[in-house]
């Protein structure tokens, strides 16, 4: 087994008992734990600071995995196979597996596909995973693993995949048209839900 693939092992088996994982994305690092843990889940508010009635999304490595987890309707499917893997978060109806936790007891949450070789290693291996910054909750986001805040490196295992390129995520309804957020890819995504 490689060097690599080891860490995956350890970050995957560490997920596995409920504690937490620092991934990079194609955007920032990312927070990770067992999105259909509550325990979990709770771990991931707790090391951000972050408000109950915020959701939290969560990450799965392909399009296949993400109909597991929630409702995804023709219209929304094709959207995913056109934007993800990538910088774009799109809001569906939660299956049961789907904590209340996670939610903040909403009935919807938001999907993420990050396309960067060290998340969808990880992905492949556990999912899914809970997708939020690794930063206190208002605080800068994290480009490079020594930008995480100490409180949440203290608590995780961290794989540094290098420093990422920044930005946000798009955060998209596509059954109801709505862009909750306008990050990377945001003009592309509005073509897409004006023309199909």
């Amino acid at each position: 087994m490689s060097a690599d693939a080891e860490r995956i092992a350890a970050a995957a088996a560490t997920l596995r008992r409920g504690e937490l994982v620092v991934y990079p994305t194609e955007t920032v690092y990312g927070l990770g734990a067992d999105a259909t843990n509550p325990e979990a889940v709770e771990r991931v508010f707790e090391a951000k600071g972050r408000d109950r009635d915020k959701p939290v999304s969560l990450a799965v490595p392909d399009v296949a995995a993400a109909r597991e987890y929630v409702h995804a309707p023709p219209r929304t499917r094709r959207f995913m196979r056109e934007f993800l893997p990538g910088p774009v978060t799109v809001v569906c109806e939660k299956r049961d597996a789907i904590p209340d936790a996670l939610t903040g007891g909403r009935e919807r949450v938001g999907v993420r596909i990050p396309d960067h070789e060290v998340a969808l290693a990880l992905l492949d291996s556990f999912a899914p995973v809970t997708a939020t910054s690794a930063n206190r909750s208002g605080g800068a986001n994290a480009r490079r693993a020594d930008e995480v805040p100490d409180e949440i490196r203290e608590q995780a295992t961290v794989l540094d995949g290098g420093e990422t390129p920044g930005g946000e995520s798009t955060v998209v309804d596509v059954e109801r048209g709505e862009i909750h957020r306008k990050g990377l890819l945001a003009d592309d995504i509005e073509a897409w839900l004006r023309e199909q």
